[in-house]
């Protein structure tokens, strides 16, 4: 016989129910799309590992971005991809005015004023060894030095026009550096900060640094990204940023973590926590459904529901443009 604490099929048996029983639900405003702003002004190239991600020029952003902001797209995330002959090894052109992330967001800022602009800010993509940061004499981080230009990158993105800044580097403290020179700025008031707090030393990212043109030259990342199975370091790291302002906690990548964003949830309570689907998910759920393995769409709307589950009230995907679609 069943008792009757077993009993759950009457609290969701008609299918008005089941809504009552979802505690966060996906809806459009949970999207932030990012996009590949490259130096070629008229460019829109395809990415060969990303299916339907291109190489967007400045020029060309108002006719691809427009139709999204009328669907209902409400925040971007902007990678620079400059062109090699700018790239040394301290990541001078990351804030360079005339360079894609700083034309991209007067840009929006100008057509789509409502749309929140936020950069991401690293150095990767500007440096000639292709890591996050500045580099000792024995190619190890020189965080201090790091810190430093990543602050002044993220403020110069917020003088702007950005909405948020969202520092990926994973250097020691410096999130509250820019929190600081946002301050010192005056307009610490008008600008967020989304914190890489949890971003691991993954596997997944091979399709991104093939969009960014953004792969490190000798050695990795994995004395500053996190290691895959460290749940104690982002749990420390995600207490680290809330202490030191961020506005909003992220986990990178997001299906393989999904237990770090429930403890970021349960860490920052009153924090958004923004999950990042990175492009090897985004790649690999592309590429199984074309071989046939499962329905693009539902196997799409099964991942977001699972991180909306975790705890996420973020959802940074490729699949920005599909959700806006499916979610009408």
């Amino acid at each position: 016989m069943v008792e009757i604490d077993s009993l759950l099929h009457s609290g969701y048996h008609h299918p008005a129910q089941r809504p009552w029983q979802v505690e966060r639900t996906l809806t459009k405003s949970a999207l932030m799309y990012p996009i590949f702003v490259t130096h070629e002004k008229d460019s829109m190239t395809p990415i060969p590992s990303m299916p339907n991600q291109c190489r967007i020029g400045v020029n060309r952003l108002e006719e691809f971005v427009g139709p999204l902001v009328a669907k209902g797209l409400q925040s971007v995330m902007l990678f620079g991809v400059p062109d090699d002959f700018v790239k040394d090894a301290f990541g001078t052109a990351a804030d360079d005015p005339n360079g894609p992330v700083i034309q991209a967001t007067r840009l929006l800022k100008s057509k789509f004023p409502e749309l929140l602009v936020a950069c991401d800010v690293c150095l990767c993509e500007y440096t000639s060894h292709g890591h996050c940061g500045h580099l000792n004499p024995d190619n190890t981080i020189d965080n201090t030095a790091s810190v430093r230009r990543l602050a002044e990158v993220a403020v110069n993105y917020a003088k702007a026009g950005a909405d948020c800044v969202a520092p990926s580097d994973m250097m020691d403290g410096r999130m509250r550096a820019i929190k600081q020179g946002l301050f010192d700025a005056g307009i610490s008031h008008r600008v967020s900060l989304m914190a890489y707090s949890a971003k691991f030393a993954s596997a997944l990212y091979g399709p991104f640094r093939d969009a960014a043109c953004s792969g490190a030259q000798f050695g990795d990342r994995s004395a500053y990204q996190l290691p895959p199975p460290s749940r104690g370091l982002a749990r420390r790291a995600i207490e680290r940023d809330v202490r030191e302002g961020a506005d909003m906690i992220m986990i990178k990548p997001a299906g393989f973590y999904m237990d770090i964003i429930r403890d970021a949830k349960d860490l920052a309570p009153n924090h958004p926590i923004a999950a990042y689907q990175v492009s090897g998910e985004y790649a690999t759920i592309h590429h199984a459904a074309a071989a046939g393995v499962y329905e693009l769409k539902p196997a799409v709307l099964e991942s977001m529901t699972g991180f909306m589950r975790a705890g996420c009230n973020i959802v940074i995907t490729y699949f920005t443009p599909e959700l806006l679609d499916w979610l009408s």
